[in-house]
């Protein structure tokens, strides 16, 4: 009747990734953690890390030292791809701003442009009722 066929090569292919050049790093970093994500400029992510995953836990993952060993990881990843420019987004008023930015370059890559995109609402949400002592 039907007899199994050996195992096809397309259902074992490996994911090849083309060298990457140029990317966006987008730096998410809030009051607890920072989040470095690295994509190609059609916005397809190909690394990521945070102070989290790099190992700090608790309060030392709000820390600018921890955002830059985030940044200094992820960075290492993608050039092992061979991505050498990236324009660097930060969104969030965290204390790894800067540092993830400078953890970045020294890890030999070219930063070109650094955008802020923290959301910042226009009049959005209605405040809380004032507080009465």
């Amino acid at each position: 009747m039907n007899t199994p066929t050996p195992a096809s090569s397309s259902s074992s292919k490996k994911k090849v990734r083309k060298n990457v050049l140029r990317g966006i790093v987008h730096v998410h970093a809030t009051f607890n953690n920072t989040i470095v994500t690295i994509t190609d400029v059609n916005g397809e992510t190909i690394a990521w890390d945070s102070a989290g995953t790099v190992g700090f836990k608790g309060a030392r993952k709000s820390t600018p030292f921890a955002a830059s060993r985030a940044a200094e990881k992820v960075a290492g990843k993608v050039k092992r791809l061979g991505m050498r420019e990236v324009e660097v987004r930060v969104k969030g008023p965290g204390p790894g701003r800067e540092s993830a930015v400078t953890g970045l370059a020294h890890n030999g890559l070219k930063v070109i442009a650094i955008e802020d995109h923290t959301p910042i609402p226009h009049n959005g949400c209605r405040a809380p009722k004032k507080r009465r002592v």
